[in-house]
């Protein structure tokens, strides 16, 4: 087997998709754990899908809600690397996704992070 010796033999994805799955529906109330591992394993799926894989990681979240005021919840980051053109094919998809997401968890938006820009859907 060939040895890679410099960086650019190796496969290299330069974009990154983030999805910050809340713990909380319909804003501030706490989720049951099995309806949040049912997000998060169909987040994940999809980014898989799409993209080749993806991570998740814990994370504390807080933001102001024009309802609530301040919400402070645990947040699972679902993260993907991919190329641009696996990024072109697929960002409506995802955009679309996270609208689905965000209506069925009763948020007011869900987090999409691409290439470190942040969007609220």
């Amino acid at each position: 087997m060939k040895q890679s010796r410099t960086l650019k033999d190796l496969i290299s994805l330069s974009c990154s998709v983030k999805i910050y799955v809340p713990s909380t529906a319909s804003v501030a109330n706490n989720m049951n754990s099995d309806e949040r591992e049912r997000f998060l394993t169909s987040t994940l799926a999809m980014l898989s899908n799409y993209f080749g894989g993806a991570t998740a990681y814990e994370a504390l979240g807080s933001w102001v809600s024009k309802e609530e005021g301040l919400v402070k919840e645990r947040v699972t980051i679902c993260d993907s690397f991919c190329d641009s053109i696996k990024l072109e094919s697929h960002i409506s998809s995802v955009i679309s996704y996270c609208e689905s997401l965000r209506d069925d968890m009763g948020q007011e938006a869900i987090a999409l992070e691409v290439n470190n820009v942040l969007h609220f859907v």
